[in-house]
């Protein structure tokens, strides 16, 4: 039998402030920026009452997921402790006790749901249950069953999509949610690629994502596949009718492609020389050229119309 690897673990450093935001993992609510993909691309940025609305839904899917978060580390805290940088977590390195976290989870959650059903439509409330349910499937059984774990990731990025369309009461747009599926699939393969790169394959900790050694060429190729797949959708978006009644000069969205296409084959090359985070979205926010890339994209937008 393998041994197993084992780290040492022993509380993190610093205050309990800082625990606790470690915990919440604040720089994750980077990700519910998604909400005001719908409100941006459907030009109401200048509406106020839309913009309200999805700063509201905004807050919600902070203290939602940040709960989530929570709960997950409180049930992976053992699995952790196996991890070469997961071990120093706030509860898997003892910083934080227990009973805080299956307090504040369950608290922060419904918080988040709250300011759903007081200020926002049904729509959006039940795509924020329907958000909350699946991370806790995720949490509890899902991420132990390889190909479902990269699904349900990719299918939470593009909740919160959906969400801040029924949040905002912006059109509804096929192509937004096709073009959303493939890349965020991208971006899940990526983050299970890094995960597993960092793990010896033959420890217990890997298996218990549900993979085999063998799997990590395989997670690479379906990754960069999923990321071209959302260059190839968005390229027939600009092809399509839609388009001319959103932008004057469509043709400058061809810019984008080029540049999509860089910034995908550049994280996928990141992650094979092992330079990409656990989290692709945290390296993402960390790297100036993502900074310098978004607003080309922005620039080539503001050209288009």
């Amino acid at each position: 039998m393998t041994p197993v690897q084992t780290y040492p673990v022993s509380p993190a450093s610093g205050s309990k402030g800082w625990a606790i935001l470690r915990a919440l993992r604040v720089h994750q609510w980077v990700k519910n920026l998604l909400l005001f993909v719908p409100l941006v691309l459907d030009h109401k940025v200048l509406r106020p009452a839309a913009t309200i609305h999805t700063l509201v839904a905004f807050a919600a899917f902070c203290c939602a997921a940040s709960g989530g978060y929570i709960l997950n580390d409180l049930l992976d805290r053992e699995a952790d402790r196996l991890h070469p940088t997961k071990r120093q977590r706030p509860f898997a390195s003892g910083a934080l006790p227990a009973a805080f976290g299956w307090i504040a989870g369950p608290l922060l959650i419904g918080l988040g749901l709250a300011l759903g059903a007081l200020v926002l439509s049904w729509k959006f409330l039940v795509l924020l249950a329907l958000y909350v349910a699946a991370t806790a499937a995720y949490s509890t059984y899902l991420k132990r069953i390889a190909v479902v774990d990269v699904l349900v990731l990719a299918g939470l990025y593009t909740l919160r999509v959906l969400a801040g369309v029924a949040a905002a009461h912006v059109r509804f747009s096929a192509w937004l949610l096709a073009f959303s599926m493939f890349l965020f699939l991208s971006l899940a393969f990526l983050k299970r690629y890094t995960e597993f790169r960092s793990l010896d394959p033959g420890t217990g900790a890997a298996r218990r994502r549900g993979y085999v050694p063998g799997d990590r060429e395989w997670l690479g190729t379906m990754g960069s596949a999923s990321g071209y797949l959302s260059v190839l959708v968005l390229a027939l978006y600009i092809s399509s009718d839609q388009v001319v009644s959103l932008y004057r000069t469509p043709e400058f969205l061809w810019l984008v492609c080029p540049v999509l296409l860089f910034w995908i084959s550049r994280m996928w090359l990141l992650a094979y020389r092992g330079q990409i985070d656990d989290d692709p979205i945290v390296s993402t926010v960390r790297d100036p050229l993502s900074y310098l890339l978004g607003t080309l994209v922005g620039i080539i937008l503001f050209a288009a119309l």
